[in-house]
């Protein structure tokens, strides 16, 4: 009896244990199927599924004659089936793993271990290396065939090395416009300028082919294989015009050489739309090596900083100021956007457009400085010891004294400088289309209304104490060339479909309007003032008139021993025609080393940028009778003529002839027919048939006088075109020519010598 009990309760508990257990297996299975069954579906779907996805092609970038700035180009990437080596014989994969490995590390320029260990994984698809160029390409397929067709022991690898199309971002201009147009990173998504900007719009989408995998992980035949084709990416099209760029690169390199200066930056606008013509920040890079330090001066900076010895206090800021990471950040940085300065004298464009809009001056207002004012508890001093004397409106910028614009500031107080400042746009984003556009921050970069006061009154109206961009500057006076209306800076025209149709188009915005049309008209007046007979009149250019203004102002620097020290940024921001502006300029020389004046540093530059893209641009020109002395001859066509004839043929021009030979009959000429000749240029005949052209030393201009370097050019058998400022002032001297001293050149060669004065043009 007993034993039967016990043998009920063992059957009893053994059902209980059952009744758990199943328990147990089914809430396990609920839990797998309710809870988990998504994702260990997902699971079993990507082991069953191999999946590579088909990069898009980029967007074109166009500049605004739809010259290629930036283009994605097919390359192709490589990478490997390791799963299909266990198709081979054991004492087999070893040696297929070998072959691959030494093979591809070649071809690839990759470590052969790295290599060798991708061979070793049960994988379907494992990338090598991706943006081969079409010769390494086939260089692979050759490494393949060599295995297949050799005589012995032949090998397939065609389905374990494989190769898939690709896309690579070119920059086929390499630096030109780098920091505007940004580049690309390793994953094909924008980093900088434009394309990080524009990435959404430029990108596309990827495509993805899809194909069964066996369950030894090999890739199962095409049939069992859906391709996703990939989108490619809207183009856009730029507002930059190339040529104009390279006008202002080629300025601005040459500048920021010869001043020596820590960096030169420069923006070309459309004064009517806000469309950016040209815009330069240097030093630049070469958008196909972003990562490189191209200018020498930076990468030496970097060497130095890394080099350093590491100090055991040195905090985060402190390492990252010596890491390359900073310095790149430095040659990416557009700093026409980003960037911010005291605006120094420009900024009494400003002041002077505020006061006639409000009534408080007009063109008779007069003043009289005694060389400081006394205002707001402080003196203040003009630029000119002693001061400018009794003075009228223009001369607030003519002579950009620094008491006359005090004491108009006055006149408008406090409240309604303020709201000008505002309403040219000094306190918020520009708003054009490009990363890094600078959030104006109170009381940092300018001092908010609250706790504006008279001090800061007197100190604003001559652009000091506080700090603005490039960008905001050359908008702000753009809005007084157009009449009045502050626009809104862009740099894309319009997108593109893939088939180039445009499928939108940038529409240029008013922000508002900041001053009437007659007092812009006025401005513009004592703009073109400054550069005729003012501190700007070494942006003067023949032919065209200029409107403008320069800057100087201070900036403090602190040296390697932490000592304070001096520190100019030199600018001017002008357009031009004057009473029919197209095209603004502003030019901008951070810490010149010399002479560091607006007017004697940066003045220049403007007026060679502006008399390139007026001259480009086909804007007429407006001779003065002093310049239409001045004017260039074309060059007659002497070939084949006697010389009587010849010399017959520049009666009544400003030119002369130069015989070489004893012949008779004009057998060459130099410079050739149809050429353009300064006025009282040389053209040299040739009357012999074995003629050797002549050829002479260019010698060094620099210093000379306008009748000093003409008749050095003459006694050199050279002809020189006159370039700058106030051509016949006796206290100009030449600065720069075309052709460096030494050259060795034709008799008869043109040479650009361009000149300037460093007396009134202070500022």
């Amino acid at each position: 009896m007993k034993a039967t009990v016990n043998s009920h309760k063992r059957g009893f508990l053994s059902c209980i244990i059952i009744f758990v257990l199943a328990g147990l297996l089914l809430g396990r299975l609920a839990y797998l199927q309710l809870v988990k069954g998504d994702e260990y579906s997902a699971k079993a779907e990507s082991q069953q599924l191999g999946d590579k996805e088909i990069k898009a092609s980029r967007g074109t970038i166009y500049d605004t004659n739809m010259n290629v700035l930036a283009q994605s180009a097919s390359v192709w990437r490589v990478y490997l089936n390791p799963s299909k080596i266990n198709s081979f014989k054991e004492e087999k994969r070893e040696e297929v793993r070998d072959i691959i490995a030494n093979g591809l590390s070649v071809i690839l320029d990759m470590d052969e271990a790295k290599i060798r260990s991708y061979t070793e994984k049960n994988y379907s698809y494992q990338l090598v290396k991706g943006e081969i160029e079409k010769d390494t390409r086939d260089a692979i397929y050759a490494f393949i065939d060599q295995y297949e067709n050799r005589k012995e022991n032949p090998i397939d690898l065609s389905e374990i090395v494989c190769i898939d199309p690709d896309v690579k971002r070119y920059y086929p201009y390499s630096n030109l416009a780098s920091t505007v147009i940004g580049f690309t990173g390793s994953d094909g998504d924008g980093l900088e300028g434009i394309e990080y900007y524009y990435n959404d719009v430029l990108k596309g989408v990827s495509g993805r082919t899809l194909t069964a995998i066996k369950g030894n992980g090999a890739l199962m035949p095409n049939q069992f294989e859906t391709i996703y084709e990939a989108q490619e990416g809207t183009s856009i099209v730029l507002t930059i015009d190339i040529y104009i760029q390279h006008i202002l690169e080629d300025v601005l390199s040459q500048a920021l050489e010869d001043t020596r200066a820590q960096s030169v930056y420069g923006v070309a606008m459309d004064v009517d739309t806000g469309a950016v013509l040209g815009m330069v920040s240097l030093p630049d890079y070469d958008l196909n090596e972003p990562f490189r330090l191209s200018d020498e001066q930076l990468l030496h900076a970097y060497e130095e900083a890394s080099a350093a010895p590491e100090e055991e206090s040195e905090d985060a800021d402190a390492a990252y100021l010596r890491s390359k990471s900073y310095f790149q950040g430095i040659q990416w940085s557009n700093d026409t956007i980003v960037n911010t300065y005291e605006p120094g004298s420009v900024f009494k464009i400003i002041t002077a457009a505020a006061a006639i809009e409000e009534g408080v001056a007009d063109v008779n207002t007069t003043h009289y400085c005694s060389g400081s004012i006394d205002y707001a508890t402080r003196r203040i001093n003009c630029w000119k010891a002693g001061g400018h004397g009794s003075e009228v409106f223009a001369d607030l910028l003519k002579n950009s004294c620094n008491p006359f614009a005090v004491t108009l500031a006055d006149k408008l107080g406090t409240e309604k400088f303020y709201d000008y400042f505002e309403a040219f746009g000094f306190t918020e984003k520009t708003g054009i289309d490009s990363s890094g556009d600078l959030t104006p921050t109170e009381n940092i970069l300018y001092m908010s209304r609250d706790r504006f006061s008279k001090s800061d009154l007197a100190s604003y109206s001559f652009g000091q104490t506080f700090q603005v961009s490039p960008l905001q500057m050359i908008t702000a006076v753009s809005a007084v060339a157009n009449g009045g209306k502050l626009m809104t800076p862009y740099l894309v025209s319009k997108e593109l479909d893939s088939e180039g149709n445009t499928i939108r188009e940038t529409t240029p915005v008013v922000r508002r309007q900041v001053i009437s049309e007659s007092t812009a008209k006025i401005i513009c007046d004592c703009m073109e003032q400054v550069v005729s007979t003012g501190t700007g009149k070494n942006a003067y250019v023949a032919g065209y008139h200029i409107a403008g203004k320069t800057g100087t102002s201070e900036k403090l620097v602190v040296n390697n021993k932490n000592e304070n020290t001096e520190a100019y940024i030199a600018s001017f921001c002008g357009f031009a025609p004057a009473y029919d502006p197209e095209v603004a300029v502003i030019i901008i020389v951070d810490e010149p080393a010399g002479e560091h004046g607006g007017g004697a540093v940066a003045a220049p530059l403007a007026g060679e940028v502006l008399e390139q893209i007026l001259t480009y641009m086909g804007v007429d020109h407006s001779y003065t009778t002093e310049e239409m002395k001045l004017l260039v001859e074309t060059a007659p066509h002497f070939t084949g003529k006697s010389i009587q004839e010849a010399r017959s043929l520049v009666n009544g021009k400003n030119l002369s002839v130069k015989v070489v030979g004893d012949g008779d009959t004009v057998i060459g000429q130099y410079p050739d027919a149809g050429r353009e000749l300064p006025s009282d240029g040389m053209i040299v005949l040739y009357t012999e048939t074995d003629y050797k052209s002549e050829t002479v030393s260019v010698p060094d201009f620099t210093g000379l006088t306008v009748s000093e370097a003409n008749r050095l050019a003459i006694n050199s058998g050279l002809n020189i075109k006159i370039s700058g400022s106030s051509l016949n002032s006796g206290t100009v001297f030449a600065y720069k020519q075309s052709v460096a001293a030494g050259t060795s050149v034709n008799m008869g060669e043109i040479i650009t010598v361009s000149f300037k004065t460093t007396v009134g043009v202070a500022d």
